[in-house]
């Protein structure tokens, strides 16, 4: 009894500790018309102390500005978000004793919204026919008029980021697949995920074929996501020259797939996860050969109040997914 409740003591964990190290997932049931020689894999980010791949690099800006001294015991950290990115600062926020003031634009789901009054953070809304780009220049108004009380991790421009997942995201998909990964497919939105992961995964192969997704028109559903040709703030940390090719998709497409998933795998996502295996199963779809794997950004926890999950089986029988 004895070495055995030691044994279990020896197990336990940190809270920061459960950030990275998410499973890798074959997706086998999504389409089964796809050649034998082909798989496609998702990496699970739900399994972060936050519940969304956004844990990753709110966590390196954080400890990053500590590090260089921008952020002190006594601050509070404030940033632009869609959510995501807002949740994991509040949950890292609360294990590490930090306030946090974050601006999202209003039509940010009421799970969100619940989530990170749950969390104890401070929202600003903000309106949202002007989506993010409305929400960072708030943000940016507020730590500028109290520049002592804030620390702004921004995002969008923060090397700490993409650098995140150089880190962890690309070696952890490198070693989960035995460095066979041959397309890597990811949705931008400040891009850190696709830039950081996709410069690793380029280091390790020259050959690897990097696509970023982005919706089809500014005027969308997939919250997170951004149409980077009509962005009025492009972020600082996305460089156009690195994906191989732009693929775009449809907040109708991405709600098809999400129901998909549900139905087929057994998996309930988000949007934006939906939309990445979307555009991967386009890609796996034209290979003979290959090893597709993209991003599952997050649980559909955050999204169940949304109405396209009532839609018919029928629906997905549509083209184009």
């Amino acid at each position: 009894m004895i070495d055995h409740a030691v044994q279990h003591l020896d197990d336990r964990r940190q809270p920061l500790e459960l950030v990275g190290n998410t499973p890798l997932l074959r997706l086998e049931r999504i389409d089964p018309d796809l050649p034998p020689g082909v798989q496609v894999y998702a990496k699970a980010e739900w399994y972060n102390l936050g519940g969304s791949v956004k844990d990753r690099p709110a966590l390196w800006m954080i400890r990053a500005g500590e590090r260089c001294g921008q952020l002190r015991p006594g601050m509070r950290i404030a940033d632009a978000t869609s959510g995501n990115t807002g949740i994991a600062y509040a949950t890292l926020g609360a294990a590490l004793g930090y306030p946090v003031t974050l601006a999202l634009p209003a039509n940010a789901s009421a799970e969100r919204k619940r989530i990170l009054r749950a969390l104890g953070a401070e929202l600003i809304l903000t309106d949202a026919a002007e989506g993010m780009d409305l929400a960072i220049r708030t943000i940016r108004a507020l730590v500028a008029h109290e520049p002592e009380r804030y620390f702004y991790p921004d995002q969008y421009n923060n090397p700490a980021n993409p650098q995140a997942h150089y880190e962890t995201t690309g070696p952890e998909i490198w070693q989960q697949t035995e460095g066979q990964v041959t397309h890597f497919v990811a949705a931008l939105g400040t891009s850190g995920t696709f830039m950081g992961t996709a410069r690793y995964l380029r280091e390790q192969c020259p050959d690897v074929y990097l696509v970023a997704v982005q919706p089809d028109s500014p005027y969308h559903a997939l919250e997170g996501v951004k149409h980077m040709a009509t962005t009025q703030l492009l972020p600082g940390i996305y460089d156009t020259t690195l994906p191989d090719a732009i693929e775009e998709i449809s907040s109708e497409q991405a709600f098809v797939m999400a129901r998909r998933l549900a139905r087929r795998e057994g998996l309930l996502v988000g949007i934006s996860a939906a939309a990445n295996v979307a555009v991967a199963l386009q890609v796996a779809r034209q290979l003979t050969a290959g090893v597709v794997v993209t991003i599952l950004c997050d649980s559909a926890s955050r999204y169940l109040s949304e109405r396209f999950w009532e839609e018919s089986e029928w629906v997905e029988s549509g083209e184009g997914i």
